[in-house]
């Protein structure tokens, strides 16, 4: 019985056909490399979680928060892929920190009062990084008047752009996507500064999985990122690369958490 994977991090509709050939790549080279129970398609589950915890996980990518936090000891990283996006350096990524175009302000600490947009308070790029550069802003243990929970970035964008909310903070990789293949969303807003690096969305597997079979998905990642065949694919993908971090390098995200702006911001949501 094949194995449960999926892409669900960047799965935007105008680059799922992208997606799709990206794990006919993986798939091939994990094939290759003698990982067994391959699927040939992967789920293009809405629900991220699902694929998370499912006892028959193959491969997935998750963001670092909940790799840390909620699903700590559930799953393994196998690799991260290094983006070509401003923002990222290697495996490392930002959020940029947007506000609408014409919105006076050229400093983070103007917006101190602010109604922020959060896609989902678990989320590493939209709330724990955000957090993390306020916090030395903070009044009372607040810097935000409220937040927004918008349930995606894209979402987050448009609020911001149409004055629903006055700030959000963006992957950096979903905005460069965005700019790419979806201009008019970034139209509205501009980039009033970045957030500290932190390891990018890496892909998983569950953590009982054979260490044999491990080392193969990783020498199936490797191949496939350095596939020339697959050089158009990673880049409509803005992908150029892969690394291998541990868990151990993924202790930057519950750190920066413990200096995070303290949770009653988000009991203000609206």
């Amino acid at each position: 019985m094949a194995g449960r994977a999926g892409l669900p991090m960047y799965d935007f509709p105008e680059i799922a056909e992208a997606t799709d050939a990206w794990w006919s790549g993986l798939a091939a080279a994990f094939r290759r490399a003698g990982v067994p129970d391959v699927p040939d398609r992967r789920d293009p589950t809405d629900d991220p979680a699902a694929l998370w915890t499912d006892p028959s996980l193959l491969l997935a990518q998750t963001c670092g928060f909940p790799l840390t936090h909620a699903f700590a000891g559930k799953l393994t990283p196998i690799g991260t892929p290094c983006y070509r996006a401003e923002g990222c350096s290697g495996p490392f990524y930002r959020s940029v920190v947007v506000v609408g175009r014409d919105r006076a302000g050229t400093a983070l600490e103007e917006f101190r009062g602010a109604v922020a947009a959060v896609n989902q308070p678990d989320s590493q790029s939209g709330w724990n990084a955000l957090a993390t550069l306020t916090a030395p802003l903070a009044r009372d243990g607040r810097f935000f008047g409220a937040v927004r929970l918008t349930g995606g970035h894209a979402t987050s964008l448009a609020a911001v752009a149409e004055g629903a909310a006055d700030l959000a903070a963006i992957d950096a990789v979903t905005f460069a996507l965005l700019a790419r293949y979806r201009p008019q969303a970034v139209l509205g807003v501009r980039v009033l500064t970045v957030t500290e690096p932190a390891p990018g969305l890496p892909y998983v597997t569950r953590a009982d999985m054979p260490e044999d079979v491990l080392v193969r998905l990783r020498a199936g990642l490797a191949e496939a990122a350095a596939d020339p065949a697959l050089a158009d694919v990673r880049e409509a993908l803005l992908i150029e690369g892969v690394e291998f971090l541990d868990m151990a390098a993924y202790a930057a995200i519950p750190a920066m958490a413990e200096r995070a702006l303290a949770w009653p911001d988000l009991q203000g949501k609206s």
